[in-house]
């Protein structure tokens, strides 16, 4: 009965030491580990391209390759200098799809009357209270997330060809 017991063991260990190798189909499955395996940033380099491309008229705040985030500082338009905006991209996976990106715009706009510090103008501080958050053009998101993928889609065709 020790024997059994202990041959049952050793099968039990083997089984889940070549599992976790992937040494065995359907037990971590050698293929799928070699096509996981990721070098360079952590997201697709098409989107990340082209959303720093894209975006690149807005001053850049911080960026995670690795998590797939960009973050932008406010931008003021000089024909518009009463609305600011930032966003925010994510790329959320390493193929070129459109489920794998998702831009977030926040816009706020200057208070009638008031005269913001200057020093606040890129800052996430608003010291003088004079920027009031307002709602983005349901459009805008989407706009921006298309231009975006038809610029990784052009660097795709061009790395391609």
């Amino acid at each position: 009965m020790v024997l059994v017991r202990g041959a049952a063991v050793a099968l039990i260990a083997s089984g889940l030491m070549l599992g976790g190798c992937g040494g065995l189909p359907g037990m971590g499955g050698g293929s799928q580990a070699a096509a996981s395996a990721q070098t360079g940033i952590g997201v697709n380099a098409y989107l990340w391209r082209a959303t720093l491309d894209t975006l690149s008229f807005m001053p850049l705040a911080n960026a995670d390759p690795w998590g797939g985030v960009i973050n932008y500082g406010w931008y003021i338009d000089p024909q518009t200098p009463n609305e600011r905006f930032k966003a925010t991209v994510f790329i959320l996976d390493r193929r070129l799809r459109a489920d794998a990106l998702n831009v977030s715009i926040t816009k706020q706009v200057l208070r009638p009357g008031c005269t913001p510090n200057p020093a606040d103008a890129d800052a996430e501080v608003d010291t003088a209270g004079c920027w009031t958050g307002a709602r983005v053009a349901a459009q805008t998101e989407t706009d921006l997330e298309n231009a975006i993928l038809t610029k990784a889609r052009q660097l795709n065709l061009s790395n391609a060809g």
